[in-house]
């Protein structure tokens, strides 16, 4: 009974890719400013193979390393959540979803209004927490939905839980996913609800992310085609808009994300568990927090060991990220076009550096490949 255990550690980049420069992202390297932080430490990825990968030249690597290590390039046009989540499904996306850096046609949103009877208020790009600093006092007072983007394919709708209820956010959200097709098809609408009053708001886990629906079969179709079981921890379910999944486990952050992971550690299912760790992401690199994000990654290496006691003789564990987020590159807050590490360890797999590989497809294709899955998609297996 073989299962594979799959883990994103989302924006956690190890270097500007060749093409950097064109999104931006010149000498961006999330991994290394992370780094920084006083109290990074990873010395159990480091026995892996982490810092072996190709291009990883600010530490040294290990003599013998465990686990099989290797550099992924994006084949896809992008760096947001999305298209690097569906290239590591097998699914390269050679055309970049839209994006709206001068916030989103008015066509668009007077139709919004029109299907939620209330008006918009910001309709630019926006930091989360910035936003509803700014507008959230005026949204209280008239009720219009603060809409605004971001740097990623995004159309973000906050609003506070005492004006517009949670469920109805939500429906909003659905509103808008069905509006935004065509050339307007966005990656994500993502319902963003808050708490607080007088200019002190925060906001609360119950965020939801409304996707697009993968254009092509991924891995996720392929195994649960097979009869198999696909299991999404995290945001997974969402970012696949549902599909491919045979169950799914929300969470509210890293530490409950690893918590469930250690659970189906303990299950018996023959398939994928596919994981999400988004703190790095949204908590740290958006934020520009070095130290933040250097604690991040320490425990999760604190709790790599415990999954390994678990890890059963025909488990395989596979370590990635989907884009960089670099937390000390001042220049802007967005993603970061980078390189993402892998790692991959089993009781019966030898090391080797598989050097740069060229596509995160190649992820997909290997999970077929242990499971022995067939699928059409994208990517060639390293097994």
């Amino acid at each position: 009974m073989k299962r594979v255990f799959l883990i994103v550690l989302d924006s956690v980049g190890i270097g500007a890719m060749d093409d950097a420069a064109e999104f931006g992202d010149a000498g961006t390297n999330t991994l290394r400013s992370a780094s920084e932080g006083s109290c990074f430490h990873m010395p159990n990825m480091e026995q892996l193979g982490l810092f072996n990968i190709d291009g990883i030249d600010w530490k040294k690597g290990v003599e013998n390393p465990k686990a099989v290590y290797g550099r992924m390039r994006e084949a896809s046009r992008g760096k947001d959540t999305t298209i690097g989540h569906w290239e590591i499904a097998g699914l390269i996306s050679k055309k970049p979803l839209p994006v709206y850096p001068n916030g989103f046609p008015k066509e668009i949103l007077d139709e919004f209004s029109r299907m939620t009877g209330r008006g918009v208020l910001c309709n630019k790009p926006y930091s989360g927490t910035e936003v509803i600093k700014d507008y959230g006092d005026e949204h209280v007072l008239t009720g219009k939905l603060i809409v605004y983007t971001s740097a990623d394919s995004v159309f973000q709708i906050a609003a506070h839980e005492d004006v517009v209820p949670v469920e109805t956010l939500y429906e909003y959200c659905r509103m808008a996913r069905q509006l935004l097709t065509g050339e307007h098809s966005v990656g994500r609408v993502i319902a963003r609800p808050f708490i607080g009053k007088d200019g002190n708001y925060q906001r609360t886990p119950k965020r939801h992310d409304f996707s697009l629906e993968p254009p092509g079969e991924t891995m996720l179709d392929a195994i649960k085609g097979a009869g198999k079981e696909v299991i999404g921890v995290g945001k997974i379910k969402d970012i696949f808009a549902g599909r491919g999944i045979t169950s799914y486990v929300y969470t509210k952050g890293n530490a409950e994300g690893i918590e469930r992971t250690l659970e189906y550690l303990d299950q018996d299912f023959e398939g994928l568990c596919f994981v999400n760790l988004v703190d790095y992401d949204m908590l740290y690199g958006h934020r520009n927090d070095i130290e933040g994000y250097a604690k991040a990654l320490t425990e999760f290496d604190e709790a790599l060991p415990q999954m390994i006691s678990k890890m059963r003789e025909d488990d395989l564990l596979m370590i990635t990220a989907d884009h960089g987020c670099d937390p000390g590159y001042t220049v802007s807050t967005d993603h970061s076009r980078e390189y993402t590490p892998l790692i991959v360890y089993g009781k019966s797999i030898a090391s080797v550096n598989l050097g740069t590989r060229d596509t995160f497809a190649d992820i997909g294709a290997t999970v077929l490949d242990y499971l022995g899955v067939e699928g059409k998609i994208a990517g060639k297996s390293v097994l």
